[in-house]
C-alpha cells in the first residue's frame, strides 16, 4: 500500500506518534517480507542442522526416536519411514 498503512494519522516512511502510540508508515511492507522470510529459513534451517549433528562423533545422526528427526526423514534404508506417507499410503490400499 503506498498510502503507507490504513490507520489514521500514518505518514509515509515516516515514524510519528499520536496519543503516545507509535506509527510506523512502510510504504512498501510487502518488499521487507522476503528478508524476513529468508532469516526464519536460514534460521530454521540451522536449528535442524543443530538437532541432527552430534558434537561427539563429528557426523549428523539419526535418533529414529526424536520427534523431530521422524517428521522429517521420509525414506531410510530403501523404505519409507514417515508416518504421515505410511498412513496415507496405508488408506490408498
Amino acid at each position: 500500500c503506498q498510502s503507507g498503512g490504513n490507520v489514521e494519522g500514518v505518514e509515509v516512511d515516516k515514524e510519528v506518534e499520536c496519543n503516545g502510540v507509535r506509527i510506523i508508515g512502510l510504504a512498501n511492507l510487502p518488499g521487507r517480507v522476503p528478508i524476513h522470510a529468508s532469516q526464519m529459513y536460514s534460521a530454521n534451517v540451522t536449528a535442524l542442522v543443530d538437532e541432527l549433528y552430534d558434537a561427539e562423533s563429528g557426523c549428523c545422526s539419526l535418533d529414529f526416536d526424536d520427534e523431530i528427526v521422524k517428521g522429517c526423514v521420509i525414506t531410510h534404508g530403501g523404505e519409507v519411514v514417515n508416518e504421515m506417507l505410511l498412513e496415507i499410503r496405508a488408506k490408498q490400499n
